[in-house]
């Protein structure tokens, strides 16, 4: 076991106090402290460096983040590739501003709340077991809101990301190598982050689906860069046009399909498929032939029109009451054959 004590600081840093200065004064002057990669397991009190502002202790076996209560000035602080499940100890870290976890064994980011000058959250490829995924805390989220700009949740199995909305201020997001599906989920999710300008989601499924990097400029006005290629203003306004062109078509074919004519389109769907078929009746002299459509525009609904006058509905009642279809087709010359009139 190697725990990271003063002793350790002090030696590691070669510290030589000048005439009339002790060791503990030359410590508390101490900003940067790097011991990355040593085999530490254990922080000890470091209380007496007071101006520590950058910790590196990334690449060690630590499991339990404790004795950093005193860096009130700690601006960066890396703890990457540890052994740490859980996020504790941190509040009073007021001045923090990023934060580096990835590759640990979070489950849940959560214990955040009150550092309100954290801009970087780092937290990819948590060691998880088989099938679970990274989850939030929402009171995290929502005490990071106002000042979280830059977010790195890669390689994490998350398969939703719609309660990151709460992170208004986020500009740069990367999620690459996770399990979102669904264009629709961005689409909520980029309508809600207004100041984002960066999104990285290679190796996603969703980015396999038909036209990807087109919807998703169009869902966001603010990206700037998809995936590491740019998205420059001809692309973006090409792909504006393209979508105002097809919303304008599909307003017009709604508006001519709301304006037929019900009674128009029933008569003239009765026409399409009745016209070709003939019929003729028995009258007072030779018989003659009509089509059924000609009839047909006399009755609406089993009505007769109102613009046919009275007589000549009269008289096609009684017509219609003597169809025959029994007439030899050998009494039939070509003059007792007439086309149908128009109305």
């Amino acid at each position: 076991m190697v725990r990271l004590t003063l002793d350790l600081i002090a030696k590691s840093n070669n510290l030589k106090p000048r005439k009339e200065e002790t060791i503990a004064q030359c410590l508390k002057k101490i900003t940067h402290v790097n011991f990355s990669d040593r085999n530490i397991d254990a922080i000890d009190d470091l209380s007496l460096c007071k101006s520590l502002s950058v910790l590196y202790l990334y690449d060690n076996r630590i499991s339990h983040v404790t004795n950093l209560n005193f860096s009130t000035n700690l601006t960066h602080l890396y703890l990457q590739n540890n052994c740490i499940s859980c996020i504790e100890n941190l509040r009073s870290l007021k001045k923090l501003e990023k934060l580096y976890l990835g590759g640990n064994y979070i489950a849940v980011i959560e214990g955040l709340e009150g550092l309100e000058e954290l801009r970087e959250l780092h937290v990819e490829s948590q060691r998880l077991p088989l099938g679970e995924k990274l989850l939030f805390d929402p009171r995290t989220l929502r005490s990071l809101a106002k000042s979280l700009s830059v977010l790195n949740v890669s390689n994490n199995n998350i398969d939703d990301i719609k309660d990151l909305e709460a992170l208004e201020n986020l500009n740069h997001l990367i999620a690459v190598d996770n399990q979102l599906v669904h264009v629709k989920d961005l689409e909520l999710l980029l309508k809600k982050l207004l100041k984002l300008w960066k999104l990285d989601l290679n190796g996603n499924p969703v980015c396999l689906k038909p036209k990807y990097r087109d919807k998703v400029i169009l869902m966001s006005k603010s990206l700037e860069f998809l995936d590491g290629k740019e998205i420059k203003d001809m692309e973006r306004q090409f792909l504006m046009n393209w979508k105002a062109s097809k919303d304008a078509k599909k307003t017009s074919k709604k508006k001519s399909s709301n304006s037929e004519d019900p009674s128009s389109s029933y008569l003239s769907n009765f026409e399409t498929i009745h016209h070709i078929v003939p019929v003729y009746y028995p009258q007072v002299g030779n018989p003659k032939v009509v089509f059924f459509s000609d009839v047909q525009r006399y009755f609406v609904n089993g009505n007769p029109s109102s613009e046919c006058p009275q007589e000549d509905k009269t008289k096609i009642t009684e017509d219609m009451g003597n169809l025959s279809l029994k007439e030899p087709e050998s009494l039939l010359t070509k003059n007792d054959i007439h086309e149908p009139h128009l109305l």
